[in-house]
């Protein structure tokens, strides 16, 4: 065993505990499900693509319903994984399917990717899409006062990090913006995605991590106005991904908000972020539920 670098973990251990394509049995396999999934929701679904919400190229998000048109219906906005460095929205256009067909709007969006940007920009620009999304929901069928957010891995991070945020002092939007959140697989203190491989990358330093980690920057509300929180993994996830969602669980109910921790049995890092194509799978369940879709 070589010399700790984190929690006790050597260089090797800490970067097992986060290399989730080296963890998952046929991960390219779940990436390719991902990307045909998605080829056929964009061709069944009604939706608007490649909508622009910023200044750069990357700063997109595709509008996926509603299936009729009518009184506006709840969104749902999804933020994609892939560590911060990878993929993309177009990977991910399947988890509109069951929500479409439940009778919401889905709402997927693209950021631009490490190390092109910092930490801070990614961040950003995925507010300035939630800030958007509210101020332009309304002309695509959606009903702005109903945003419900989720995403998978470094979206499980960026939707705490919505959380986090002065709605009313830095976007003059109702503080309120968010009605419900799901993070599955979510990183919510960086420190350790510092310390291990993955930093060769992203090249962020002490200051960068513990500003950008969700640990350090909780919703300064008063008790029990947060919006409802789901934070879920797969249960054949590391160690490292349990650890981090029971913590951050236990700050924001020591807050005195609301959190639901629900790991979903069987699945591991790359096959839990699938079930969301399926409408009665636990974790479009969860999303339905904070939606108010059946």
């Amino acid at each position: 065993m070589g010399e700790p670098v984190y929690r006790g973990y050597d260089q090797e251990a800490l970067d097992w505990q986060y290399d989730n394509r080296r963890r998952a049995r046929a991960s390219g396999e779940y990436v390719a499900f991902y990307q045909s999934a998605s080829l056929a929701a964009r061709n069944a679904l009604p939706c608007t693509l490649d909508i622009s919400f910023g200044p750069s190229d990357a700063e997109l998000l595709d509008i996926f319903g509603p299936a009729k048109p009518g009184l506006p219906v709840p969104v749902h906005m999804f933020i994609h994984g892939g560590y911060w460095r990878a993929l993309n929205k177009d990977d991910f256009s399947f988890v509109a399917t069951p929500i479409v067909e439940a009778g919401g709007m889905a709402v997927v969006v693209n950021y631009a990717l490490m190390p092109g940007v910092t930490m801070d920009e990614l961040v950003r620009q995925c507010r300035a899409a939630l800030a958007w999304l509210y101020q332009n929901a309304g002309d695509y069928g959606g009903d702005p006062d109903r945003i419900t957010i989720s995403g998978h891995s470094a979206g499980g991070h960026l939707v705490t990090m919505m959380l986090a945020t002065d709605w009313g002092a830095d976007y003059g939007l109702p503080q309120d913006v968010v009605k419900g959140g799901v993070a599955l697989s979510g990183l919510y203190d960086l420190e350790p995605i510092r310390l291990c491989y993955l930093n060769k990358e992203l090249g962020m330093d002490e200051e960068t991590a513990r500003r950008n980690s969700p640990i350090n920057c909780l919703p300064d509300i008063p008790a029990g106005t947060a919006p409802p929180l789901v934070l879920t993994y797969g249960s054949l996830e590391s160690e490292e991904f349990a650890r981090q969602t029971a913590v951050y669980a236990a700050a924001w109910r020591e807050r005195g908000h609301d959190c639901t921790v629900d790991p979903i049995v069987g699945h591991h890092h790359m096959s839990v972020i699938s079930t969301m194509a399926d409408r009665e799978s636990p974790l479009t369940c969860m999303i339905a539920a904070q939606m108010g879709l059946s």
